[in-house]
């Protein structure tokens, strides 16, 4: 491939995928079949990304914009290696929503940068020594309390929108979840979107959408772009989400290793930067914070298609579709009720996916480092406990992280000189590994001979 990963082999006759086999990011099929795959991963990454932007107050057309543009960055700075759409990350909701109440969007837009160019240096660090150092400072029991603990403290928040219009949001929400399971491929990965939309429904025939703004907005015109203001009081905010956005990118590259039989390592820290770059992109212009997006792996694993080609058409047309104000103003009419019902189903999921974290790792809770560690880190960040120092303030996302990180590494480093836990971290150690640490705890525990 070119230094810009734009140069695709045809696969096959580009007409179809052999069985057995998948387009790798080097290949693509004909045009007119790539750029079909790829305006399905604008559909895929909708729902999610816009609802983003509609929760915490900002301009969906920007925040479609920079998504857009940073899909392209991504896939330059990747070199073509590393399939995939940054959509926008739910871990920034918390602390937008959080930053916005002190220092308005221009104060949250400088804790997207801050978080942005954290998750850049991180990159860089991990493409330098490699991302062994990550797992080590970040193991899954840590990993999943802090995706946990940001999906479940957003539950307010997701009430709040719930009771402005409770029948319209139950609704969105039951909807949602019987079309997840009434219907097989796309569709049913496209549940939400469509529960947004049965729910839009609703709220218009229940006299709920204004469309004041919409009415006057131009069919063609510039995205509104804002620039940020840095206050030091959104450093705890913002901080920990790099963590999470750390866990998605790695848990993405390795998704994509695993289904194209490509050993991507090499390039985690490529796309740790990228998605860092892409955020800082956003933070400056006035769009949200970027992850890479679970919903457009679900495409790929449904056509077979890894092809980068397909994500370079959603991205040009993710930009295309940003420059039409009334779109914006059309996507921002969403109301709260529906926000209420998919927001219901999208934080918990978020906190779900921590608990799937461990379950995939098979963390063994019966160690109790990893039991102290989940239970505290959880209850600080579903409380949302805070702490004030001068103009830093801490909530309970930050609090939370923090706790996770000092509660294990803490509880470690006494208990491996103390001999005190023996319980091995996961469920299914090897025998040998197993029988090793008992062998060493069993030593230090005994009574040392008198000489």
């Amino acid at each position: 491939m070119s230094m810009l990963g734009t140069k695709w082999k045809l696969h096959g006759t580009g007409k179809s995928v052999r069985p057995g086999e998948v387009v790798r990011p080097d290949e693509r099929l004909t045009w007119p079949l790539t750029v079909g795959i790829g305006m399905q991963h604008v559909v895929a990454m909708f729902g999610a990304t816009f609802l983003v932007p509609i929760i915490t107050g900002m301009p969906p057309a920007t925040t479609l914009f920079f998504s857009g543009i940073g899909t392209l960055l991504f896939l330059v700075i990747t070199q073509g290696r590393v399939p995939s759409y940054l959509g926008s990350s739910f871990a920034f909701i918390a602390p937008i929503l959080a930053s916005q109440q002190q220092f308005g969007i221009a104060g949250a837009l400088g804790g997207v940068v801050l978080a942005g160019a954290t998750l850049a240096v991180v990159g860089a660090v991990v493409q330098k020594f490699g991302a062994g150092w990550i797992n080590r400072v970040m193991p899954p029991i840590v990993t999943g309390a802090i995706v946990a603990l940001i999906g479940l403290n957003l539950a307010p928040a997701a009430k709040a929108n719930f009771d402005q219009a409770p029948v319209t949001a139950f609704i969105t929400l039951a909807v949602i979840i019987v079309v997840s399971v009434l219907f097989r491929g796309m569709l049913g990965r496209l549940s939400i979107l469509v529960g947004v939309l049965v729910g839009y429904l609703v709220a218009m025939i229940r006299g709920e959408v204004d469309f004041s703004k919409m009415d006057s907005a131009a069919w063609v015109g510039l995205p509104h772009f804002q620039t940020p203001e840095f206050h030091l009081g959104v450093v705890g905010l913002f901080v920990p989400v790099v963590l999470v956005l750390v866990a998605e990118n790695i848990g993405h590259v390795k998704s994509v290793s695993a289904m194209t039989g490509q050993n991507l390592d090499g390039v985690s820290g490529r796309a740790l930067l990228a998605d860092g770059a892409a955020t800082v992109l956003a933070g400056l212009g006035g769009g949200s914070g970027t992850t890479t997006y679970a919903e457009n792996i679900g495409v790929m694993a449904a056509t077979k298609v890894y092809s980068t080609a397909a994500y370079w058409v959603a991205g040009v047309f993710a930009v295309i579709l940003s420059f039409s104000p009334k779109f914006g103003e059309l996507i921002a009419t969403v109301p709260a009720g529906v926000l209420g019902g998919a927001a219901t189903m999208l934080y918990g999921m978020i906190g779900v996916l921590g608990v799937k974290i461990w379950v995939q790792n098979k963390v063994n809770f019966s160690n109790s480092i990893n039991l102290t560690t989940a239970a505290v880190a959880l209850i600080v960040g579903i409380a949302d406990y805070t702490w004030t120092i001068g103009d830093l303030k801490f909530t309970g996302i930050a609090l939370g992280s923090a706790a996770a990180l000092v509660i294990y590494h803490g509880m470690k480093a006494i208990a491996k000189v103390r001999g005190t836990v023996t319980e091995p971290e996961t469920d299914d150690p090897s025998p040998a590994a197993a029988s090793t640490a008992a062998v060493k705890a069993a030593t230090k525990r005994a009574p040392k001979k008198r000489r």
